[in-house]
């Protein structure tokens, strides 16, 4: 059994994890910066790298204490190294990189989306590759047919925006505070999903991919014309989210060869009407459904020291010159979608 250190920064939260290969999480801390970033309401990446500098090695030393184990007990130390922020990345992966040569452990750079990816294996441990996922967060939106660490097909991406993307520029707009997703979840609940028509990109097009652009800018008509509640309107633009990714969904399903799961991941994973319209979509196809709880959707160590287990069990060990990248596709060989801000 192997006990696995992993480092997570890659956007506004810093955090780290004590794992072990068996899908134990020993212990794991995570520091926040909404107080910080609520003034500009969304994330401002110099604030965030001098953050990440502050708080890194102070939540690995005390997730080490939370563990009652020492620096020298870890086998391996993960870190994402990319995408993400690039100030914040290479906070992260220099700090890992400095613990791992100053106890002599290997080193194991984590694709913070391989994290999102591998997640729903640590907290369903009876699921198998290969299987069907859909990433959505603040910075991507895809489908993937999971094979394997490592090994991925990427089936659908988005060609502009990604839902977690609209969703934070929706709070926003309608005044709602940040973060983003929740602001508007919560707002959500207590409006009429149907009094605002808000389009669903790309819905009934057989195109494989996602688009928000054009609905964030329903949005923005829809709160100018003023005779809208705030609560209505959120609550029409989740609907209109929820109705695009079980679209696309639906079509990844069909050209999914042997997935017998359907599996949800990211930091937009947390919102239950996602979850609920996305269970009722696997059970429909007579698929299986996982989704991590709620605590492992967000960015978090965990899931890059579960990456890094997964990895360092499959001797993908990396050296000391990896480099930090802003962007970091998961499918490398997959066709380049249309679209001039398209997020591979």
């Amino acid at each position: 059994m192997a006990l696995i250190l992993g480092i997570e920064s890659s956007c506004d939260e810093t955090a780290a994890a004590l794992v072990t290969s068996d899908g134990r999480v020993l212990a794991h801390r995570l520091a926040g910066q909404e107080e910080a970033h609520r003034p500009f309401g969304g994330v401002v990446p110099e604030l965030a790298a001098r953050a990440h500098v502050e708080m890194a090695v102070p939540l690995v030393e005390g997730a080490l204490a939370d563990a009652g184990v020492t620096l020298a007990d870890v086998d391996a130390i993960a870190a994402t190294a990319g995408p993400g922020l690039i100030g914040g990345v290479m906070v992260g992966l220099m700090t890992g990189k400095a613990l791992a040569h100053a106890v002599g452990k290997p080193l194991i750079a984590v694709n913070h989306l391989e994290g999102h990816a591998l997640s729903p294996r640590l907290a369903d441990r009876d699921l198998a590759f290969p299987y069907l996922l859909l990433l959505v967060s603040g910075g991507h939106c895809q489908l993937l047919l999971v094979r394997g660490v490592g090994d991925y097909r990427r089936l659908a991406t988005t060609i502009d925006d990604a839902a977690g993307e609209a969703f934070d520029k929706t709070a926003k707009l309608l005044g709602l505070g940040f973060p983003g997703g929740p602001a508007v979840e919560r707002a959500a609940l207590e409006g009429d999903p149907k009094v605002v028509r808000l389009p669903r990109p790309l819905v009934g097009s057989g195109e494989p991919h996602f688009s928000f652009a054009g609905l964030k800018s329903a949005v923005l008509r829809a709160r100018d014309a003023g005779v809208h509640r705030p609560e209505d309107i959120a609550a029409s633009f989740q609907q209109a989210v929820v109705d695009c990714l079980v679209d696309r969904t639906r079509i990844a399903i069909g050209v999914a060869d042997g997935a017998t799961a359907l599996v949800v991941a990211g930091g937009v994973a947390a919102n239950q009407a996602i979850r609920t319209a996305l269970g009722v979509l696997a059970v429909e196809n007579g698929l299986a459904f996982s989704a991590p709880p709620l605590w492992l959707c967000t960015d978090n160590g965990a899931m890059i020291a579960w990456a890094g287990a997964e990895r360092f069990a499959a001797g993908l060990i990396d050296d000391m010159d990896v480099p930090a990248r802003a962007r970091w596709p998961l499918d490398p060989n997959a066709e380049k979608a249309r679209g001039a801000g398209v997020k591979a």
